[in-house]
């Protein structure tokens, strides 16, 4: 028999059988594909049922919405005690006004010096974020009887209420590195740290976060109403 001619016929064969073997590798990897594909299909369709009528879910979902109105509310009556905005107010509103919200910064200024008009540029900047702390300015000129209640002897002076009562204060720039150029951040890191204004919960994005929270109870309310 001719070697070369056996040769090659042992090759042909194990390269067959190779072949062969990828095939099978093949076939069952596709099959085992299909099974995943059928057995997860099969499971997001049992869980989306069974979500759709878990009770559990439902009022989670009710407490959630709750607690979304319950937060709109809170929202609408802060601005209406002037929350939100960094204002101006006069001798005679300044007692009202930090007696009328639990946490309410104070910057009590002068209009012709420096230093008030860069803290009036960070206070105004913060404001919008801080929903759940009071920002308003006092002219100190015409504001004496306070400024003498308080002890006030340099500006810019930022006081802190807490529920009506003055706590800690900001006398110039000296808690901020004595430095006029520093960056609103890093008032905006002492306040935090003083405990005058909140850290802002993870989901709270400002507007977009005030908007969604108007859709999700504009959506359950109309759910409510298309189940009457």
């Amino acid at each position: 028999m001719d070697p070369d001619a056996v040769k090659s016929t042992l090759s042909n064969l194990a390269y067959g059988n190779v072949m062969a073997a990828a095939a099978r590798n093949l076939q069952k990897e596709m099959v085992a594909q299909d099974k995943a594909q059928s057995s997860s299909k099969a499971y997001d369709e049992v869980d989306l049922d069974e979500l759709m009528d878990d009770p559990e879910l439902e009022k989670l979902h009710a407490e959630r919405i709750a607690a979304l109105k319950k937060e709109v509310e809170k929202r609408q009556e802060q601005k209406k005690k002037g929350h939100g905005e960094y204002r101006d107010v006069s001798e005679g509103e300044f007692l009202g006004e930090v007696t009328s919200s639990e946490l309410v910064i104070c910057h009590f200024y002068h209009h012709g010096f420096y230093r008030c008009k860069i803290m009036d540029k960070h206070l105004k900047e913060l404001a919008p974020k801080y929903l759940d702390t009071k920002f308003i300015k006092v002219d100190a000129e015409n504001a004496p009887f306070f400024v003498t209640k308080l002890g006030i002897k340099t500006l810019p002076c930022v006081i802190f209420f807490r529920k009506g009562v003055a706590g800690d204060r900001l006398v110039g720039f000296e808690d901020l590195g004595a430095k006029d150029d520093f960056p609103t951040k890093k008032l905006e890191n002492l306040l935090m740290k003083k405990g005058i204004i909140r850290e802002k919960k993870r989901d709270e994005g400002g507007d977009d976060y005030s908007e969604s929270i108007r859709r999700s109870v504009r959506s359950s309310a109309y759910s409510d109403s298309d189940s009457d």
